[in-house]
């Protein structure tokens, strides 16, 4: 973060006054450096019964499944941030139902919006994130590559949210 343009001289860390977490500040204009979390934003997309997954074409997790998801870009709302992400990494058209879960994963300084969206159409083809993408049936998901405990957490969570027709955002699992 030292190559922040906005720190314009060299960067010192320290605790700003009144702050009580140490920051990263320009030591010639003062300016102070808020490193907050990543805010990724994604969706568990449904045609039918069938759900969207794209095989990754980059690290982290390369080769493994996961749903089509990215960070959210400035000046972008989250939903229209996962309808960006649907297109970018599986040209898939979506429309958006709901939020399904949000996920805090500190270890990584993440949180995750997942959405539950339904597709508009069955034409969907990797993009340049993908290897490849597919529509699965339930019981052809491929559990043990998926990319990221969070895309099963959301996947069991979109099941059971469809079948008991509670469609309540969900949060992590107890213990995670």
């Amino acid at each position: 973060m030292a190559n922040d343009p906005r720190l314009s001289g060299p960067s010192v860390r320290g605790i700003p006054e009144g702050d009580n977490r140490e920051r990263t500040i320009c030591a010639d204009c003062g300016y102070i450096l808020y490193d907050n979390p990543k805010i990724v934003v994604g969706s568990v997309a449904r045609w039918g019964e069938q759900v969207l997954l794209c095989r990754r074409s980059i690290e982290p997790r390369y080769g493994f499944w996961t749903l089509p998801a990215g960070y959210l870009e400035l000046n972008e709302s989250a939903s229209a941030g996962a309808e960006r992400e649907a297109w970018e990494e599986a040209y898939a058209r979506i429309e958006i139902e709901g939020l399904l879960a949000i996920y805090d994963i500190p270890r990584i300084s993440q949180v995750q919006l997942i959405f539950r969206a339904r597709l508009l159409d069955a034409a969907i083809s990797a993009g340049s994130e993908s290897l490849e993408v597919g529509l699965f049936n339930w019981d052809e998901i491929p559990w043990s590559k998926l990319a990221f405990p969070s895309i099963g957490w959301a996947l069991q969570q979109d099941r059971e949210a469809h079948v008991t027709r509670d469609f309540t955002t969900r949060i992590n699992p107890p213990g995670f």
